[in-house]
Formats: C-alpha cells, structure tokens, sequence
C-alpha cells in the first residue's frame, strides 16, 4: 500500500458523499478549483511589483530605502505573518481562514495602488500578509479535503503558482501601458484576487470551524523531522528569491541587455510550470523522496556551476536548468501532508516552516548582494549558493525518510509502522 493512502482517518476531513455520487463530484471539483485559483494568486501580487518598482520608485520620488524596503517586504511579511496562522485556525478554522487571508491579499492590491510611497509600502504588506496566511492553509486544505490525493492537488495548485508568478513579471508591464502606468498594470491584478475571493467564499460555509484543525506550531519544535523539513523549505526559498532578485542583473553583468535578461529570468520561471505539477505526483509515489530532491539540487548546481564557468554558453540552458531545481519549493510543500498524520499536524509544519524557513531566507538576497558589492563578482557569491545547494541535497535524504513528525519529545515514527511497505 502506498504510504500516502494510510493514517488519515484522524485527519479531521469533513464527511464527503461515495464516489462516484455526482454531488460529491461537484464539491470537490469546486474545491479543487477554489484552491487552484487561490494559488494562482499567491506570486503575482511579488513578482508583478518588482516588474514596475522602477517606474514607481521614479515617478514616486522613492529613496533607495523605501525601493529596497518594498522588494524585501514580501520574503520577510511571508515569514513573519505565517507564525499567526495557527492563531486564525483556532478562531475561524481553516476554510474561513483562507477567505480572510484571501480578502487581505485583495485588499492591499487595491490600497498600494490609490496613493503615494507609504501607501505603496503598507499596501505591499497588507497583500503579502493575505498571501502568508494562504500559504500556510492551503496545505492543510488538502490535508483535510484530499487526503488520498495530496500529490496532484499539491502539483495541481503549486504549478499554479508557478504560473502566477510567471504571468505577473511577463504581463504587468504591458497591462500598464494599456491602462495607463505602472498604477493601473498592478491595479489589473485585483480583478483575479476579487474572483478566487468569490469563488472561494461559498467554500467557508462548507463545515464548522470546531470540525478544523487547532494547530499549536510550538507542538513540533522538539521533532527533529519538522526541523529537517522547516530547514529544507529554508534553503529552497533562499535559492528561489536570489534567483528571483539577482538572475537577471547576473545576465546584464555577462553583457546581456534588460529584455534578453528579462526572458532569460522568464525561461526560469516558466519551466517551473510543469516541473511544480509533476514533482509532488511523483513524490507521492515515492517511499522515499530523497532522491527526487537531490536529483533536482544536481541540476541546481549544474546550472549555477554553468553560470559561473561558461556564462556567455548556452545562457537559456543555465536559466532551464536553475527553474528545475526550483521544484524542491513544491516537493517542500507536498512533504508537509506527507510527514504528518492529521491535518492538525500539517497546519502546525505548515506554520512552522514558513515562518522560519521565509525569515532565514531574507538574509539570501541581501547577503549575495553584500558578496557581489565586496568581490566585484559574481564568483563569490555563486559558490556560495553552490554550497547552499549541497546542504539542500542532504537536507533532501533526511526529509524524505518515510518518517511522520510527532508532539514534544517523543521519536518520529516510520511511516510503514503496522503497514505494508509500499513502493
């Protein structure tokens, strides 16, 4: 038996009709895509500001600061905000929980929008704060509504995504000189937060909050497997938001010019598509997952090792390669249900990696940028993420042991505990 079909009958999952009744069809068909449509959201509102920052920062008059400030926001919001979620779960439940992050996410697109830097700013991290929140419940949703499909959900939503993120940075711009400005390619954006909000509303009436998880992320701080995967969702998301801030100025450093940088950003990005929904699919087929994620961190380090020894060679390959290793984010994400064994626990992980994971990340950007200023290179600071890369693969094979997260002191428990070893 595989090991994701087992130890869910205390996963707190609201009572659903057999299959095959059409009902029960229609309801997790709308679930699904409730959650799918959420996801799409939850890059956009990032990777669409940094598309214009530029053109805001100059028609705003913006300090260095206040610039640096608003591309930093997101990763440290995302980190911050997460340590409250279990808080929300235990007033709300998780189904309204993700309506009200929903309704935060749209809200701050519209403030950022409607004033000068400080409203800029304080809308940036209304919408992060929505999307922090998101971030933590959607894994408990599958939990809870899919707990024998956790894999294609968790690919279905994560190369949603992908997506997103793909589609703020490719479409913002041209969506502003339609509308206007930067003003009006950010404002766009609100129209996709105002439909998941409503699509997912009717979903928040579905079951009582009590029937919910009642997560307490300081429930796993003692479990050596909810650190090893708190720390792995650490090292991905640093490698994620260095590509994301520095790619392109490492392309324009090798002689490439903005546009060509831009597409060869996008190349990353784009990949991710597929590679997002196909990772935690395999994952869940999988006994032990760690091989699929050092797999990925090989051709990581193959592209980063290609940007440092032969940049101006194939540069597209370098950009493909770095956008699969990026696939360690939704194997992350699937791990999340996989390492737990109710929907409780998952929100506590959730929780608990987020917000360590996000904060520790912060540092990435600003660290390789600190590296790039000291060295006049880019040497430095590539090797290091190299090196990151490494510990990445070995938190990857202690991640993906077939082990589950427990409460306080006690060991982790195997996953083939009074099972059949699945394959």
């Amino acid at each position: 038996m595989n090991h994701r079909h087992s130890t869910h009958g205390d996963a707190r999952a609201p009572a659903t009709s057999p299959p095959g009744h059409a009902p029960g069809r229609r309801r997790a068909l709308g679930m699904l895509a409730g959650v799918v449509l959420v996801a799409l959201n939850l890059r956009v509102a990032v990777t669409s500001l940094g598309a214009v920052l530029d053109q805001a920062r100059a028609d705003l008059a913006m300090s260095a600061v206040a610039a640096s400030t608003a591309a930093a926001l997101p990763v440290v919001c995302f980190g911050g905000v997460a340590l409250a979620v279990p808080w929300l779960i235990r007033r709300v439940g998780a189904m309204a929980g993700l309506g009200v992050t929903v309704g935060l996410l749209l809200a701050g697109l519209l403030v950022r929008v409607t004033g000068g830097e400080i409203t800029l700013l304080t809308g940036t991290f209304v919408a992060c704060a929505g999307i922090a929140g998101a971030n933590v419940l959607i894994p408990v949703i599958v939990k809870m509504e899919f707990p024998a499909r956790v894999g294609e959900v968790t690919g279905a939503y994560s190369a949603a995504m992908s997506a997103g993120a793909a589609i703020g940075a490719a479409a913002t711009v041209p969506a502003g000189d339609v509308l206007g400005g930067w003003r009006g390619g950010l404002a766009v954006w609100s129209v996709l937060a105002a439909a998941a909000l409503a699509v997912w509303l009717p979903r928040t009436r579905r079951g009582a909050a009590p029937a919910e998880p009642r997560a307490r992320t300081t429930a796993l701080t003692r479990s050596p497997v909810a650190w090893t995967v708190t720390l792995l969702f650490a090292t991905q998301s640093l490698l994620a938001f260095v590509v994301m801030a520095w790619l392109p100025t490492i392309y324009l450093d090798i002689g490439y010019t903005p546009g060509e940088a831009g597409t060869l950003l996008a190349v990353a990005l784009v990949v991710g598509v597929p590679v997002y929904f196909a990772v935690p699919i395999l994952a869940a087929r999988m006994r032990r997952q760690g091989a699929l994620g050092v797999g990925m961190t090989a051709v990581h380090i193959a592209g980063l090792l290609g940007l440092l020894l032969r940049p101006e060679s194939v540069p597209w390959l370098w950009a493909l390669f770095i956008g699969v290793g990026g696939g360690v984010f939704p194997l992350t994400l699937a791990l999340f249900s996989m390492r737990t064994r109710t929907a409780e626990d998952t929100a506590a992980l959730s929780a608990m990696a987020q917000s360590v994971g996000y904060l520790l990340a912060a540092f990435g950007p600003f660290t390789v940028g600190l590296l790039r200023e000291a060295t006049g290179s880019w040497s430095v600071p590539v090797s290091l993420l190299v090196a990151i890369c490494v510990a990445q693969a070995a938190l990857c094979l202690g991640a993906g042991r077939p082990r589950f997260v427990e409460r306080g002191a006690r060991a982790a428990v195997p996953v083939s505990d009074g099972r059949r070893r699945g394959a």
